[in-house]
């Protein structure tokens, strides 16, 4: 019985931990999306949608490979690949999330709207991410 309390318990903070990274991997997302759009001599869609991806890759991955899959460093090669097949992952799943952002734009035209389908197709991607990495970038140790 304390075995499944626990096990409930580490998969609650586990759970908790990756919904407040995507949601800081999100904000920066945005932040350096408006941040471009405010910059830009002339603000145009595809720049700022780019580099806020950018921002939330990197600091997503980061914190996925520390505190979500508390992964080492074994070797370069092997790091390298981890990098690879992430961010492979990452393309994927960017392309639901800018599926939506496009399409709320389109229809909308209107910031809420863009940050709205955002929003959406980030959670999207970042359920579907989280398994592919678990189960091909961040495998856990075999018994």
């Amino acid at each position: 019985m304390g075995r499944q309390s626990s096990e409930r318990s580490t998969s609650a903070s586990l759970a908790t931990r990756y919904l407040a990274f995507a949601m800081l991997s999100t904000a920066a997302n945005f932040a350096v999306q408006a941040s471009v759009m405010q910059l830009a001599p002339s603000p145009s869609l595809m720049p700022s949608m780019l580099a806020g991806t950018a921002a939330g890759f990197g600091l997503k991955y980061v914190l996925d490979k520390r505190w979500i899959f508390f992964d080492g460093y074994t070797s370069y090669g092997d790091e390298m690949l981890k990098v690879a097949l992430y961010g492979l992952f990452s393309v994927l799943t960017t392309l639901i999330f800018w599926g939506f952002e496009i399409a709320f734009w389109t229809v909308w035209k209107t910031d809420l709207a863009k940050y709205t389908g955002g929003a959406l197709g980030l959670s999207i991607g970042y359920i579907s991410k989280y398994a592919l990495d678990r189960k091909f970038v961040f495998k856990p140790e075999e018994a």
